[in-house]
């Protein structure tokens, strides 16, 4: 990466994570002896390309002063909004003193802790040479079906189709734009890629690892100590 840009990285906290059946938000809840949140945030501190993390978060947070972080002066914090879209949003116009026309921003799940750092340099090697941006997904493997009251209705062709997952990249202006056009326009956005694909944009895919699960169910906890031990022992 030139040092002519920066990459910072937005991650959205704000929500309460209700599928996860517990009254703690799911960016809290314990994951191989730290915080989930613990574990993303460090992915990216520890990256010398990123220039810092703004995290998004609910204005009656109590526990994010309380983390534990390598580099912990590259974090800062903004308050979250409604949606996840608008959480997003709070986070870039929170950058815009500090970002300038060539630079870059990454938005990542809070509750993705296992994104590996070979996808972050991956994805920072494509998508910084793409001025349409990128974004780390996996080819849909399994066979789809569109169902209708519980019967199905056709099987999907899968050949074309992919699982978009975080962190997604682009460029900073661009992003914020296409954001806030979508939001004008009456368009909830789900992740950020469809933003830019409203506003005329081709975003490229970047193929990441399958591990990079996002927490949503308790469920996914177990996995998301798994794959972490897993990566533990290849970087040994």
């Amino acid at each position: 990466m030139s040092q002519a840009h920066q990459v910072w990285v937005i991650i959205p906290a704000a929500g309460s994570g209700r599928r996860m059946q517990s009254d703690i938000p799911k960016q809290y809840l314990p994951l191989a002896g730290r915080k989930v949140i613990e574990h993303t945030l460090e992915r990216f501190t520890c990256n010398p390309r990123i220039s810092g993390v703004m995290v998004c978060l609910s204005d009656d947070d109590q526990v994010f002063s309380s983390l534990q972080v390598d580099n912990p002066q590259k974090i800062r914090t903004t308050p979250g909004g409604r949606e996840r879209v608008h959480s997003v949003l709070n986070g870039l116009l929170a950058l815009d003193p500090l970002m300038r026309a060539r630079d870059w921003v990454m938005v990542h799940d809070a509750a993705r802790p296992c994104v590996h750092p070979a996808d972050i340099d991956e994805l920072l090697d494509n998508g910084l040479a793409n001025v349409d941006g990128a974004l780390l997904a996996v080819p849909v493997r399994d066979t789809l079906k569109r169902v209708e009251d519980g019967r199905i209705e056709c099987t999907t062709d899968r050949s074309q189709l992919w699982h978009a997952l975080t962190p997604q990249l682009f460029p900073y202006h661009a992003l914020r734009d296409a954001i806030e056009k979508s939001l004008a326009a009456g368009a909830v956005v789900t992740d950020e890629a469809q933003a830019m694909e409203l506003a005329g944009f081709h975003p490229r895919v970047v193929e990441g690892r399958p591990d990079n699960i996002k927490i949503t169910h308790p469920r996914d906890l177990a996995l998301a100590q798994i794959f972490l031990a897993a990566q533990l022992k290849e970087q040994a």
